[in-house]
Parts: structure tokens; sequence; C-alpha cells
């Protein structure tokens, strides 16, 4: 089978159940943000040399699979005719409370914030905190989205905690590597 179909040459493409729409609707703009983000994670992960971080991201990589596959189905093609699921799993609140336990142990180790972050570090860090910007346009283009074609919560939920998630790995890793932290303190202009 070959990677090109040519299907999509005047600017359609098929979501998952059949029905096309433009390449420039909401729908496909946030899984494009979705598969963005989950390429810059491949990027950061390609500079962090942490067993256990790179086990959560390859987790956090599959999630985002999943999200994406489920931002790719209109709402009423979730269900198949026989009654069952069109996709075989979706995010639940399983995946949001295992981010939040990795950030809380994370947190446990890192000294308390008390002024704004400067996104930057080392390269690894660097890439989190690019992954983290890029997470919150996919979280923004989920809500657009939802404004005008239902989205499970779960999906925005997913989103507004990776990013949350992600601004903490960049915390630690830097950490890890010894990069000191700039911040950002008005006072020191």
């Amino acid at each position: 089978m070959k990677i090109y179909t040519k299907t999509g040459d005047k600017g359609q493409t098929a979501l998952y159940g059949g029905t096309r729409v433009s390449k420039a609707s909401a729908r496909v703009d946030s899984y494009g943000n979705i598969d963005e983000l989950n390429s810059f994670i491949g990027i950061a992960k390609s500079h962090i040399e942490d067993e256990e971080v790179l086990k959560q991201l390859k987790k956090i990589q599959f999630d985002l699979f999943t999200v994406g596959s489920e931002a790719a189905t209109p709402v009423d093609k979730l269900m198949l005719a026989n009654g069952k699921s069109r996709l075989p799993i979706i995010i639940s609140e399983t995946e949001i409370e295992e981010l939040e336990q990795w950030m809380d142990a994370f947190e446990d180790k890192l000294e308390p914030l008390q002024y704004f972050i400067l996104p930057g570090g080392g390269k690894s860090a660097t890439f989190l905190h690019a992954a983290r910007t890029i997470c919150r346009r996919a979280e923004r283009s989920l809500v657009f989205l939802n404004e005008s074609e239902e989205v499970r919560p779960e999906l925005i939920k997913y989103l507004n905690r990776l990013s949350d998630y992600l601004f903490v790995l960049a915390r630690y890793i830097s950490k890890l590597n010894n990069e000191p932290e700039e911040y950002w303190n008005p006072n020191e202009r």
C-alpha cells in the first residue's frame, strides 16, 4: 500500500468514520495540533536519559494517539451501528490521574516556585517547554472545536493536565541536569 492516496489533493480529508471535511476545519486543526505536540515530545525524548521519564513520555505519546483518534472522530461516529465503540480505547480519568501522580512525585523533588520561569535550560528542558506551549494550543483548538461540535470533556482536561505535567517535567529535567532555572522577576529588570 502506498502512503499517498491523492484523495486530499483538493484540500479535503476523511475523518475517522468516513466523513469528508476541509483540511482547514476546526476538527482537523485540533488533531493536527495534537500530532505536532506528539512529535515535539519525541524530540524532547531524544535528549532525555532518565529511564522513568522516558517510560512516562512513551505512555503519553501513546495516549496522545488516543486523544488524536477521538479528535478525528465526530461524536455521531463514535459508536458503530452494532452498538460497539468505533475506538478501541479512549482517554479517561485514569490517564488524567496518572499525570497528576507523576507531577506530584516530581514536585516533591523541586524547590517551590516564587517567580515565573523563563522557558529554556538545556535542550531537553527547552523542548519540553516548547511542547507545553504546543499542548496549550492543542487544548485551545479542542475548546474551539467544542464550541461548534461536542468534544468529550476528558480530552480537554487531559491536555490541560498534560501542559502542567510538561512544565513540571521541564523543571525536573533541569534539576537532574544541573541546569539553573532563569526567573522572570519584574523587580530585577
